[in-house]
């Protein structure tokens, strides 16, 4: 099975299932199967919108319906539950849309969001709005990337196997590095 096969086949699936979960490599990963032609760009940034989208929205919920005994049960949120909290008073709105941007805040954001006053309908709105400028953003960039490794490289046909496996030994390193320093600091 050749990696433009399997791209067909799970390729869609893992878009929105990482776009439901911190999904910032897997979107510019898509990006670059985009621009090597393996996934069409349409249903990647429609999926990624709608997996970000579908993911803050259970995290809402799970704010506005435990977010106390969250709070209680993980009191090393409560650092960024203040940050969200303080945004929140001072542009709600703009705290909505930023939030998906800002690093440590992806999933304790929501859940924040979720313990505040924002009506759930405001809140999916601006977070529709947040999912399809986050999704075009890290699709875009993956995009991007991928034509500059062709620009350098020239035609990498036979070499996307090995620059995929570089970008996704590149976003595992990334992630440990990301995890570790979430352990210290607890």
């Amino acid at each position: 099975m050749t990696l433009g096969e399997i791209l067909a086949q799970y390729g869609y699936p893992i878009v929105f299932a990482g776009a439901i979960a911190e999904g910032e490599v897997v979107l510019a990963l898509a990006g670059f199967a985009v621009h090597r032609g393996h996934l069409a760009a349409g249903a990647v940034l429609a999926l990624a919108a709608l997996g970000g989208f579908v993911g803050d929205q259970a995290y809402f919920a799970l704010g506005r319906r435990f977010g106390t005994r969250l709070a209680a049960r993980y009191p090393r949120l409560a650092p960024a539950r203040a940050r969200v909290a303080a945004m929140i008073d001072r542009r709600p709105a703009l705290a909505v849309l930023a939030v998906r941007f800002l690093y440590g805040l992806r999933i304790a954001g929501p859940i924040a969001i979720g313990m505040s006053r924002i009506h759930w309908l405001r809140f999916a709105a601006l977070n529709l709005a947040s999912a399809a400028l986050w999704s075009a953003l890290w699709v875009g960039l993956g995009y991007a990337l991928g034509d500059a490794v062709e620009r350098v490289a020239g035609r990498i046909a036979r070499a996307e196997e090995w620059a995929l496996g570089i970008l996704a030994a590149a976003a595992a390193i990334a992630w440990l590095v990301r995890r570790r320093r979430a352990t210290r600091g607890r």
